[in-house]
């Protein structure tokens, strides 16, 4: 096991959502911020190979949360965005640490890696037996090279890195620009303002029969910084809650949370997406001991808080 209090750590996109909430966990396990590296994305364009060589400097750990992101909408209109900005940082983030011979590096992919028809719930095992459903696949793929890169590297140069796959993440802090903000910010933001306004309906993308698995993001940077701490096999991990939920269930959810008196209009001209999302859990509770903590209601409830407090 490390003992996090003794390292310098670098974290890309610690300045982010999901990253924002991994910073405050490692200050509650001791580690002090002069032992934080936490390039924003304005000053280091990770997608140049100096950055990345200048930010690894001095590092022990790197924890690598930057992406670009977003939701179907955002996936259509930016594939090759999507595809050459999250390999490019990824590949070279890794290289930049081997080279400057940092001792672990925590790579953070996405359950968009998986394939689109995955038996349900996912496991591991099944993340290459087909590809990924189209609109993700871009985002996907470009993240999946981090496992390859990450148990070719540990294969050839002994270097220690790992690689997790958290499932869809909400909370505070999130991402609500409706041009690119995932399914529970967007209709956090359309049923609170539609309550606030008074309208009639509410309209939701696609037929509402896709399901999904959400992670309350406090629990996903806990589930992290355990893997960072106790984790050290080149397979790759699974970040979940272990639940899944239709996106009709989940619009009915979240319009009772926010008050909503009005109807739901589903636009079936536009898609699912990928039709299930549930994963397997187990192998994080056996290797590192991690367990999801939040309620979905409750984490949802925090959430939509948060939003008006921010948004009112």
């Amino acid at each position: 096991m490390i003992d996090l209090k003794d390292k310098n750590i670098l974290i890309t996109g610690g300045a982010g959502f999901l990253g924002s909430f991994v910073v405050e966990k490692l200050k509650q396990r001791g580690v002090r911020d002069e032992q934080l590296k936490i390039p924003r994305s304005r000053d280091t364009d990770l997608t140049r190979m100096d950055n990345c060589i200048n930010a690894v400097k001095d590092a022990d750990i790197v924890i690598h949360l930057a992406a670009r992101v977003g939701g179907i909408g955002y996936n259509r209109a930016n594939p090759a965005t999507l595809f050459y900005d999250n390999a490019i940082m990824g590949i070279q983030m890794m290289e930049a640490a081997r080279r400057e011979g940092v001792e672990k590096f925590v790579a953070v992919g996405t359950v968009c890696a998986y394939p689109k028809f995955t038996p349900v719930p996912f496991h591991e095992e099944d993340l290459w037996n087909g590809y990924p459903e189209e609109t993700n696949a871009p985002y996907g793929l470009a993240k999946k090279m981090l496992l390859v890169q990450s148990q070719a590297y540990r294969m050839q140069y002994g270097f220690n890195s790992i690689y997790l796959l958290p499932v869809n993440l909400y909370g505070p802090r999130d991402n609500f620009d409706p041009e690119s903000s995932h399914v529970i910010p967007a209709l956090i933001k359309k049923f609170a303002e539609a309550t606030r306004d008074d309208k009639k309906t509410v309209e939701v993308w696609g037929t509402g029969k896709a399901s999904r698995e959400f992670l309350y993001v406090e629990d996903a940077a806990e589930g992290i910084i355990l893997a960072t701490e106790r984790y050290d096999r080149p397979e790759p991990i699974n970040l979940g809650a272990g639940f899944e939920i239709s996106i009709r269930d989940l619009a009915s959810l979240i319009s009772e949370l926010t008050g909503y008196g009005g109807r739901i209009v589903w636009d079936d001209t536009k898609p699912d997406g990928q039709p299930r999302r549930c994963l397997v859990v187990s192998r994080a509770k056996k290797e590192f001991g991690f367990e999801a903590r939040v309620n979905f209601r409750e984490g949802l409830r925090r959430t939509i808080e948060w939003y008006k407090a921010k948004y009112p």
